[in-house]
């Protein structure tokens, strides 16, 4: 098989047919987005935001469970995203991401070959599709972006990340140096 033609629109049963080759395929309004396999330092990123945030999310276990990505979104025919890390309503835990339909927190770790989607296609999507928190994790430039469905711009955090699972939980506090180290 050749490679996808870009310029079409996709749905998810076209993605879906795509073989398995080591890239990350996903949909925003029909546009196809392709992504290369990660490299050691965005899975290091991630693996350091997973081990701060799992002790947090399982402590709140009947609100929202936590899953590393890819995870599946569907949210219609031309809309399938694959946040690198994601933080769902418990109640949506059924064995099948098609059942999936809110994000309490997506999570995007920022590559050199991703970041205008992460930054912009993604971004409006998550809006759109009122995703609560959506965090653009930037390794170069040492920062997180924080998005909520409201903003305009984002809140440009350099420092330690905040975050709650619900407004009656406790926060969590991420030192990003932690995170951001080598």
């Amino acid at each position: 098989m050749g490679m996808p033609d870009l310029a079409r629109r996709y749905t998810v049963d076209d993605v879906l047919a795509f073989p398995t080759d080591g890239n990350r395929y996903e949909l925003v309004d029909g546009e196809l987005l392709v992504t290369p396999a990660p490299s050691q330092r965005h899975q290091g990123v991630l693996a350091r935001l997973l081990g701060a945030l799992i002790p947090y999310v399982s402590s709140h276990q009947p609100v929202a469970t936590l899953f590393p990505g890819p995870g599946d979104v569907f949210w219609d025919d031309e809309d399938y995203v694959q946040p690198d890390l994601l933080v769902i309503p418990s109640d949506q835990v059924t064995g099948r991401w098609e059942d999936v339909r809110t994000l309490l927190l997506a999570v995007e770790v920022v590559s050199p070959g991703s970041a205008r989607h992460d930054r912009v296609t993604k971004r409006r999507l998550y809006q759109q599709m009122r995703v609560a928190t959506y965090w653009v994790v930037d390794p170069d430039a040492r920062l997180v972006e924080v998005w909520h469905p409201p903003d305009t711009r984002p809140e440009i955090v350099t420092g330690d990340l905040v975050w709650r699972v619900a407004a009656e939980a406790a926060e969590v506090r991420i030192s990003l140096e932690e995170i951001f180290r080598t």
